[in-house]
């Protein structure tokens, strides 16, 4: 009984200890998650307002013949997955990585007829134990993640498209609702859709032509969708990381109770049993 005592308290004094980790990530994720939602957000208008520029310009010049705006067949698709650099944070990174998976298994024959760039180990892990071949990869991005940190694996994508190496180009994200709800996201960056350029409300002067605005505007525009895919990537990383340290604090909270009322029985029923020996050692002595 004292050895199975002992053991009982020894795992009460770990789940404590491990109480303590969790609740400690579960407020640096929280601090972490006030800031990179600011970020999302306060990147949000200007986003918003290149992509104004853009459709302006797009749909107030005619014909445009841009290589960004020109669907053509199909015979190599990019997907740009944004994953993180650590674990610990639920489903952030399966529920991405399941995404691709699915949406490769059901649009593709062939590992020719694709290529993956990853942002994130998580990602080049996961693809790696699979033998699944990456285009590119970034991993070491900050908490705050500035422009030039996407700036590589955004060029290739963009370029990528504008060489005719690939003919599509998807992102795939978790898109940030709040700290328990992030939904992974497959969004087409390229080619742009010429639909979405029409009716456009503000009119810009601009020189010296229209494809020439264009030809700087839109590659800077699809950077700045992926740039923004990964700051709302970061901000449901943290996000998801709180919730699932908090629910680990809780669970360490449960099993810390149902441990000490065992703990407690336990001691109860040694000291009931020797209470017992020493009045049945008495009375044997009468």
């Amino acid at each position: 009984m004292a050895k199975g005592m002992r053991e009982i308290k020894r795992s009460i004094k770990s789940k404590q200890n491990m109480k303590q980790i969790t609740k400690a990530m579960e407020m640096v994720a929280a601090a972490k998650l006030r800031r990179a939602q600011e970020a999302a957000l306060s990147a949000r208008p200007y986003t918003d307002k290149i992509r104004e520029v853009v459709s302006s310009i797009a749909a107030g010049s005619g014909n445009i013949k841009h290589p960004m705006l020109q669907k053509r067949e199909v015979k190599k698709t990019a997907y740009l997955i944004i994953t993180s650099d650590r674990g610990l944070a639920g489903g952030y990174n399966i529920n991405v990585l399941r995404k691709l998976m699915s949406t490769v298994a059901e649009n593709h024959r062939s590992k020719d007829e694709y290529e993956i760039l990853v942002v994130g180990r998580k990602g080049t892990a996961y693809l790696n134990r699979r033998n699944i071949s990456i285009a590119e990869e970034v991993t070491g991005i900050a908490d705050a993640p500035k422009y030039g940190d996407i700036k590589p694996v955004a060029s290739k994508a963009v370029q990528g498209f504008e060489d005719g190496r690939y003919d599509e180009v998807y992102i795939i994200y978790n898109r940030f609702l709040n700290a328990l709800s992030q939904i992974p996201t497959l969004k087409k960056l390229l080619p742009l859709a010429t639909d979405e350029f029409k009716g456009a409300a503000t009119q810009y002067e601009y020189e010296p032509d229209a494809e020439s605005v264009l030809s700087v505007l839109l590659p800077k525009y699809a950077e700045t969708v992926i740039y923004s895919a990964i700051l709302e990537g970061k901000a449901s990383e943290f996000g998801a990381r709180m919730t699932a340290m908090g629910n680990a604090t809780k669970n360490a909270t449960k099993m810390i109770g149902e441990l000490t009322l065992t703990y407690n029985r336990a001691r109860q029923a040694a000291i009931t049993q020797e209470i017992a020996e020493i009045v049945g050692g008495a009375n044997a002595q009468g």
